[in-house]
């Protein structure tokens, strides 16, 4: 079994709020996380080179020989013969950008040290199709592509479970069930892209879902929610409402009516009754995005641009959320009117304030959440809030900080 590390490249700080709790090789795109894909791909196991202070949860494994692969890239059949096929001392480069290398236990420790190695042998691979995630967006981005990539991968030389006849099927050989979900009452269309439907999950009566479109294993589907591809709901899940180009991590909830677009939810997150995010300007220009690195709004690109929460965010009841909104991990967003595009980790509020989620409260509220579903709540997952809460302490300490303003809207933050 070959021995794979995905390491931290730049790309993590274009990927925050994200990749405060991860490292960039666990983040989904498609059906599969970037190291479930790598695994299954090369026939190995991963581990990782990444932050300080996600390395007791994400520790890194190291062989005679590994092969070192940038976390944020995708692999595609083509890229991953060509890592195959490596010797050591050999890498793979996209024009200046380092892609994979096979290196000895040595090379690696002295990486991780900082340290000279010797110089490999590049090997250009310009032209070769991958993907590669730079930046929040591109997660929905190339949802699409990550899912055709995935359901070829997970379906080969596999037959589908059964489908219900209670259901409409448009494209069925485009259509693939895992043993033991639930599928009934409900319309498929499989005409823009695969759906694939994992293990124990269910999709519950009238639904409309147009593919590409992915319900991970245990996830469920509530009634007459509309799905448009390409779109992922994560594992232990529950999504209803409309959904549009939207990727879900795991263990979130968006259970109730409301709209959701061209947006990336983390884990543990939950949506209240009749949440609704813009995805689109009024004016139909690219939309601006809270950059971590940058300390300020940067432009996207993107036309279309909606919402990315990071883990353990909450909204309440009715909560509107505007275009290119960004939430830190451990926000709890209510009250009425278009709260801030920008909220940093740990605080409460909405349009009028923000203040301080005091973090012993937030990790006993986390520990109940791991409680439901069966997970420890160990000293390693509380060390990593903690360093986040610290990390992210200036963004909490304004008062009124003008580089969160941006059309006009001033928002006004209490002190913690």
């Amino acid at each position: 079994m070959k021995n794979i590390i995905l390491f931290d490249n730049e790309a993590r700080e274009q990927l925050l709020p994200l990749t405060f709790t991860r490292p960039v090789g666990e983040l989904r795109v498609g059906i599969m996380t970037i190291r479930e894909k790598w695994e299954r791909s090369l026939g190995g196991k991963v581990s990782f080179l990444t932050q300080d202070y996600l390395a007791k949860k994400y520790p890194i494994h190291i062989e005679a020989e590994n092969f070192v692969i940038d976390g944020s890239v995708i692999p595609t059949p083509e890229l991953t013969r060509l890592v195959a096929q490596l010797d050591l001392n050999e890498a793979l480069m996209d024009g200046d950008d380092f892609i994979a290398a096979k290196v000895t236990n040595d090379q690696i420790i002295h990486l991780i040290n900082n340290e000279p190695i010797a110089a490999l042998e590049g090997i250009d691979i310009e032209g070769t199709p991958f993907l590669k995630i730079r930046h929040t967006w591109d997660l929905f981005r190339y949802n699409k592509t990550a899912i055709q990539l995935d359901f070829v991968a997970l379906t080969k030389k596999r037959k589908s479970a059964p489908i219900s006849a209670t259901n409409t099927i448009i494209n069925k050989h485009q259509i693939f069930v895992e043993e033991g979900a639930k599928v009934e009452c409900s319309v498929l269309n499989a005409t823009g892209g695969p759906i694939y439907i994992g293990k124990d999950a269910e999709v519950m009566e009238g639904c409309l879902i147009r593919g590409a479109f992915a319900l991970c294993a245990n996830a469920t589907l509530k009634m007459g929610a509309k799905i448009y591809g390409p779109t992922t709901i994560g594992p232990h899940s529950k999504f209803g409402g409309e959904v549009k180009n939207s990727v879900v991590f795991g263990y979130s909830n968006k259970a109730h009516d409301g709209y959701l677009g061209n947006s990336v939810i983390g884990e543990w997150c939950n949506l209240g009754a009749n949440t609704n995010n813009s995805n689109m300007k009024n004016n139909y220009s690219t939309v601006k995005v809270w950059n971590y690195e940058l300390e300020a709004y940067d432009n996207s690109g993107e036309q279309f641009c909606g919402l990315v929460m990071g883990d353990h965010t909450k909204c309440g009841i009715n909560t509107m959320l505007n275009t290119g909104t960004v939430t830190g991990i451990f926000g709890n967003i209510f009250g009425a009117g278009f709260p801030a595009k920008f909220i940093p980790s740990f605080t409460w509020g909405g349009v009028d304030e923000l203040v301080t989620y005091r973090l012993e409260k937030a990790l006993k509220v986390a520990e109940k959440v791991y409680q439901r579903r069966n997970i420890p709540f160990n000293e390693v997952e509380q060390n990593i809030i903690r360093t986040i809460f610290e990390q992210t302490h200036k963004y909490r300490s304004w008062e009124v900080e003008t580089a969160l303003v941006e059309d006009k809207q001033t928002v006004t933050f209490s002190k913690s």
